[in-house]
Protein backbone atom coordinates (compact mmCIF):
# COMPACT_ATOMS: atom_id res chain seq x y z
CA UNK A 1 0.00 0.00 0.00
CA UNK A 2 1.06 3.30 -1.27
CA UNK A 3 1.99 6.16 1.64
CA UNK A 4 1.57 9.67 1.26
CA UNK A 5 1.88 12.80 3.58
CA UNK A 6 -0.28 15.45 3.50
CA UNK A 7 -0.84 18.51 6.21
CA UNK A 8 -3.63 18.45 8.66
CA UNK A 9 -5.30 21.04 7.10
CA UNK A 10 -6.42 18.76 3.90
CA UNK A 11 -8.33 16.41 6.14
CA UNK A 12 -11.49 17.73 6.65
CA UNK A 13 -13.56 15.11 8.59
CA UNK A 14 -13.80 12.02 6.67
CA UNK A 15 -12.52 12.73 3.48
CA UNK A 16 -8.40 13.89 2.73
CA UNK A 17 -7.89 16.40 -0.03
CA UNK A 18 -4.47 15.70 -2.25
CA UNK A 19 -3.11 18.11 -4.17
CA UNK A 20 0.27 19.12 -5.61
CA UNK A 21 2.69 16.64 -7.35
CA UNK A 22 1.16 13.84 -5.60
CA UNK A 23 -1.68 14.42 -8.07
CA UNK A 24 0.40 13.74 -10.84
CA UNK A 25 2.38 10.64 -9.16
CA UNK A 26 -1.03 8.90 -8.26
CA UNK A 27 -2.70 9.63 -11.34
CA UNK A 28 0.28 9.38 -13.74
CA UNK A 29 2.74 7.12 -12.37
CA UNK A 30 1.41 5.24 -10.37
CA UNK A 31 -1.86 5.12 -12.49
CA UNK A 32 -4.00 3.90 -9.58
CA UNK A 33 -8.11 4.43 -9.83
CA UNK A 34 -11.40 5.25 -7.84
CA UNK A 35 -11.39 2.71 -5.03
CA UNK A 36 -8.10 1.54 -4.38
CA UNK A 37 -6.35 2.08 -1.62
CA UNK A 38 -3.48 4.71 0.45
CA UNK A 39 -1.86 5.04 3.76
CA UNK A 40 -2.28 8.70 4.50
CA UNK A 41 -0.01 10.52 7.42
CA UNK A 42 -0.56 13.93 8.88
CA UNK A 43 3.34 14.01 9.74
CA UNK A 44 2.05 15.09 13.54
CA UNK A 45 0.97 11.39 14.53
CA UNK A 46 -2.01 11.04 13.19
CA UNK A 47 -2.33 7.84 10.19
CA UNK A 48 -5.38 6.50 7.69
CA UNK A 49 -6.51 4.33 5.66
CA UNK A 50 -8.25 5.95 2.88
CA UNK A 51 -9.69 4.69 -0.25
CA UNK A 52 -9.60 7.29 -3.72
CA UNK A 53 -13.22 8.81 -3.82
CA UNK A 54 -12.96 10.57 -7.26
CA UNK A 55 -10.17 12.21 -9.15
CA UNK A 56 -10.13 15.79 -9.98
CA UNK A 57 -7.84 18.12 -12.38
CA UNK A 58 -6.12 19.58 -9.74
CA UNK A 59 -6.62 17.35 -6.40
CA UNK A 60 -7.82 13.86 -5.37
CA UNK A 61 -10.58 13.30 -3.03
CA UNK A 62 -9.91 10.26 -0.47
CA UNK A 63 -12.69 8.81 2.08
CA UNK A 64 -10.80 7.65 5.55
CA UNK A 65 -12.04 3.95 5.87
CA UNK A 66 -10.08 3.65 9.09
CA UNK A 67 -7.05 4.72 11.22
CA UNK A 68 -3.82 3.57 10.66
CA UNK A 69 -1.20 2.17 13.26
CA UNK A 70 1.37 4.27 14.80
CA UNK A 71 4.92 3.16 13.68
CA UNK A 72 6.74 5.37 15.85
CA UNK A 73 9.69 4.23 18.25
CA UNK A 74 8.85 5.18 21.50
CA UNK A 75 11.39 7.28 21.89
CA UNK A 76 12.75 10.64 19.55
CA UNK A 77 16.01 9.92 18.41
CA UNK A 78 18.48 12.55 17.00
CA UNK A 79 21.50 11.18 14.24
CA UNK A 80 24.19 14.20 14.71
CA UNK A 81 26.31 12.06 12.00
CA UNK A 82 30.04 13.24 10.81
CA UNK A 83 30.12 14.39 7.10
CA UNK A 84 30.93 11.67 5.07
CA UNK A 85 32.74 11.20 1.53
CA UNK A 86 30.81 10.62 -1.86
CA UNK A 87 27.09 10.35 -1.56
CA UNK A 88 27.48 7.85 1.81
CA UNK A 89 25.26 10.56 3.65
CA UNK A 90 22.48 9.55 1.53
CA UNK A 91 22.40 6.08 2.25
CA UNK A 92 22.80 6.84 6.09
CA UNK A 93 19.73 9.32 5.56
CA UNK A 94 17.45 6.46 3.92
CA UNK A 95 18.65 3.79 6.42
CA UNK A 96 18.53 6.00 9.59
CA UNK A 97 14.99 6.99 8.31
CA UNK A 98 13.90 3.33 7.68
CA UNK A 99 15.06 2.67 11.12
CA UNK A 100 13.09 5.14 13.11
CA UNK A 101 15.39 8.33 13.32
CA UNK A 102 13.26 11.59 13.94
CA UNK A 103 16.08 14.06 13.09
CA UNK A 104 19.10 13.88 11.88
CA UNK A 105 21.98 16.36 11.90
CA UNK A 106 24.99 16.91 9.56
CA UNK A 107 28.18 18.00 11.40
CA UNK A 108 31.17 19.13 10.04
CA UNK A 109 34.18 18.00 12.29
CA UNK A 110 38.10 18.77 12.27
CA UNK A 111 38.27 15.12 10.47
CA UNK A 112 35.63 15.25 7.64
CA UNK A 113 37.36 15.52 4.13
CA UNK A 114 34.29 16.80 2.60
CA UNK A 115 33.96 21.14 2.92
CA UNK A 116 30.90 22.70 1.74
CA UNK A 117 30.20 26.18 1.49
CA UNK A 118 26.65 27.82 2.44
CA UNK A 119 25.42 27.43 -1.02
CA UNK A 120 26.66 23.66 -1.37
CA UNK A 121 24.97 22.78 1.90
CA UNK A 122 21.34 24.22 1.33
CA UNK A 123 21.46 22.16 -1.83
CA UNK A 124 22.90 19.08 0.04
CA UNK A 125 20.15 19.63 2.44
CA UNK A 126 17.29 20.18 0.23
CA UNK A 127 18.51 16.68 -1.85
CA UNK A 128 18.72 15.20 1.90
CA UNK A 129 15.44 16.19 2.90
CA UNK A 130 14.21 14.83 -0.03
CA UNK A 131 15.72 11.76 0.52
CA UNK A 132 14.31 11.67 4.24
CA UNK A 133 10.83 12.22 3.05
CA UNK A 134 10.62 8.88 0.01
CA UNK A 135 12.34 6.87 3.04
CA UNK A 136 9.58 7.59 5.44
CA UNK A 137 6.98 7.04 2.57
CA UNK A 138 8.84 3.29 1.67
CA UNK A 139 8.96 2.24 5.68
CA UNK A 140 5.19 4.01 6.45
CA UNK A 141 6.14 6.66 8.69
CA UNK A 142 3.98 8.76 10.47
CA UNK A 143 6.48 11.51 10.38
CA UNK A 144 9.13 13.21 8.18
CA UNK A 145 12.35 13.38 9.78
CA UNK A 146 13.45 16.68 9.63
CA UNK A 147 17.42 16.64 7.77
CA UNK A 148 18.95 19.84 9.74
CA UNK A 149 21.30 22.07 8.66
CA UNK A 150 25.04 21.61 8.70
CA UNK A 151 26.48 22.24 12.22
CA UNK A 152 30.37 22.42 13.29
CA UNK A 153 30.77 20.19 16.11
CA UNK A 154 30.52 22.59 19.06
CA UNK A 155 26.89 24.10 18.08
CA UNK A 156 25.55 20.14 17.48
CA UNK A 157 26.68 19.50 21.10
CA UNK A 158 24.77 22.71 22.31
CA UNK A 159 22.29 21.25 20.16
CA UNK A 160 22.13 18.28 21.77
CA UNK A 161 22.05 19.54 25.46
CA UNK A 162 18.20 19.72 25.50
CA UNK A 163 18.11 16.00 24.88
CA UNK A 164 17.88 13.67 27.76
CA UNK A 165 20.76 11.41 26.35
CA UNK A 166 23.20 11.86 24.34
CA UNK A 167 26.15 8.97 22.78
CA UNK A 168 28.78 9.08 21.63
CA UNK A 169 29.84 6.20 20.08
CA UNK A 170 33.52 6.22 19.96
CA UNK A 171 36.48 3.74 19.16
CA UNK A 172 38.93 3.87 22.24
CA UNK A 173 35.78 2.84 24.57
CA UNK A 174 35.97 -0.99 24.71
CA UNK A 175 33.41 -3.39 26.77
CA UNK A 176 29.42 -3.99 25.40
CA UNK A 177 28.75 -3.82 29.53
CA UNK A 178 28.44 0.06 29.91
CA UNK A 179 26.20 -0.03 26.19
CA UNK A 180 24.19 -2.17 27.58
CA UNK A 181 23.94 -0.83 31.00
CA UNK A 182 23.37 2.86 29.10
CA UNK A 183 20.69 1.79 26.52
CA UNK A 184 19.11 -0.47 29.00
CA UNK A 185 18.58 2.85 31.21
CA UNK A 186 16.95 4.66 28.69
CA UNK A 187 12.94 5.41 29.48
CA UNK A 188 10.22 5.19 26.84
CA UNK A 189 9.53 8.69 25.92
CA UNK A 190 13.26 10.07 25.95
CA UNK A 191 14.97 11.91 23.58
CA UNK A 192 18.17 10.35 22.62
CA UNK A 193 21.26 11.94 20.47
CA UNK A 194 24.06 9.68 18.96
CA UNK A 195 26.94 11.22 17.36
CA UNK A 196 29.03 9.10 15.07
CA UNK A 197 32.53 10.52 13.44
CA UNK A 198 33.91 11.28 9.98
CA UNK A 199 36.21 8.82 8.44
CA UNK A 200 38.83 10.57 10.44
CA UNK A 201 37.67 9.83 13.89
CA UNK A 202 37.07 12.37 16.63
CA UNK A 203 39.85 14.84 17.40
CA UNK A 204 40.33 14.87 20.48
CA UNK A 205 39.46 18.29 21.27
CA UNK A 206 36.54 17.21 19.93
CA UNK A 207 36.04 14.02 22.67
CA UNK A 208 37.14 16.86 25.08
CA UNK A 209 34.73 18.97 25.00
CA UNK A 210 32.07 16.74 25.39
CA UNK A 211 33.08 13.79 27.49
CA UNK A 212 31.90 14.77 30.33
CA UNK A 213 28.43 15.52 29.18
CA UNK A 214 28.36 12.46 27.16
CA UNK A 215 28.07 8.65 27.37
CA UNK A 216 30.90 7.13 25.72
CA UNK A 217 29.98 3.53 24.21
CA UNK A 218 31.34 0.67 22.17
CA UNK A 219 29.64 -0.42 19.71
CA UNK A 220 32.30 -3.65 19.86
CA UNK A 221 35.35 -4.96 19.33
CA UNK A 222 35.19 -4.41 15.85
CA UNK A 223 36.22 -0.78 13.86
CA UNK A 224 32.73 0.28 12.07
CA UNK A 225 32.35 2.78 8.86
CA UNK A 226 30.92 5.87 9.69
CA UNK A 227 28.16 4.82 7.52
CA UNK A 228 27.28 1.82 9.31
CA UNK A 229 28.37 2.71 12.88
CA UNK A 230 25.25 5.24 13.34
CA UNK A 231 22.72 2.60 11.94
CA UNK A 232 24.39 0.17 14.42
CA UNK A 233 23.38 2.22 17.30
CA UNK A 234 19.88 2.92 15.96
CA UNK A 235 19.63 -0.77 15.55
CA UNK A 236 20.54 -1.51 18.76
CA UNK A 237 18.34 1.21 20.72
CA UNK A 238 15.13 -0.04 18.69
CA UNK A 239 15.83 -3.71 19.52
CA UNK A 240 16.24 -2.57 23.05
CA UNK A 241 12.86 0.15 23.27
CA UNK A 242 10.46 -0.79 20.65
CA UNK A 243 7.60 -3.32 21.29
Amino acid sequence: MFQFFVEPDQIREDKIVITGSDVNHIKNVLRMRTGEQLRISDNEGRDFYCEIDHMEERQIILHITSQAEDTEPSIKIVLFQGLPKGDKMELVIQKAVELGVSEIIPVSMKNCVVKLDEKKAKAKQARWQAIAESAAKQSKRSIIPRIGHVMKFPEAAEYARKLDVRLLPYENQRGMAHTREVMGGISKGSTVGIFIGPEGGYDSQEIALVQNEMEMISLGNRILRTETAGLCALSMLIYALED
